[in-house]
């Protein structure tokens, strides 16, 4: 118990003093809201019956691709790791913890999207708020699973970020909202069902909920979940 409680102090530390966390958990994706929110209900009306949904995507897939990296390099390519060791701290409890912080973030920035966007803009609100926020508790943890096989993975900042914008750019393209996923050469709507953010924006503005669609997060939320356990076990090494 005291070693969890140790672990969660220090996430604390940590998240206090993470810069990363404030600017892609809120502020850019605020940002891109109001910008980009402006932009697309003057150029489409009707844009704002999913303008919750695709901004909720775009936040969320930043937030994790690019926000939560960052903090797992900081814990197991450093000192960090030492500490952990020191002091009885499991291994797994670091990457549990900075998911679960980065976790609230993200539903937080979320709720802020919710509550604004149709003050602002005047969006449309999802017709059942019960499925919608379901799908988003799922597409937020699914995101954050392939964010955590980066920062595992990759030991340097730099590259760390490299990986992630990789990961982002078509992430966002290929999900659809920024335009309908029909218009998109038939290669490229293939290579969007890769990422979570396609899924997510279909599963969010469907009028209907069904569970075969819950199939693609499940999948690559276990993919994920293992290959975040190999690497634990290289970096405990």
């Amino acid at each position: 118990m005291g070693a969890f409680l140790y672990g969660v102090s220090l996430q604390w530390k940590l998240d206090i003093r993470s810069k990363t966390l404030l600017i892609t958990c809120y502020i850019v994706p605020l940002l891109f809201f109001v910008i980009m929110g402006g932009i697309f209900t003057s150029v489409m009306p009707e844009a704002r019956y999913t303008l919750i949904q695709s901004m909720t995507v775009f936040g969320v897939t930043m937030g994790a691709l690019i926000g939560l990296p960052p903090s797992l390099v900081e814990i197991y390519s450093s000192d960090i790791k030492k500490v952990y060791k020191a002091n009885g701290v499991p291994l797994y409890l670091g990457l549990a913890l900075t998911n679960i912080s980065a976790y609230i973030h993200l539903f937080v920035m979320s709720i802020i999207l919710y509550i604004a966007a149709p003050l602002v803009f005047h969006a449309e609100l999802p017709r059942n708020p019960g499925r919608y926020f379901i799908s988003l508790a799922v597409f937020i943890a699914v995101s954050l699973s392939i964010a955590s096989i980066i920062g595992l993975a990759v030991k340097d900042q730099a590259k760390t970020s490299m990986f992630s914008i990789i990961i982002f750019i078509p992430s966002t393209m290929l999900s659809g909202i920024m335009f309908p996923v029909e218009l998109l050469p038939e290669a490229f709507a293939m290579m969007g069902k890769l990422f979570p953010a396609s899924w997510g924006y279909k599963l969010m503005t469907a009028s209907v909920f069904k569970f075969e669609s819950l199939l693609p997060f499940l999948l690559i939320f276990v993919l994920a979940a293992v290959m975040c356990n190999i690497l634990l076990r290289r970096i405990d090494k």
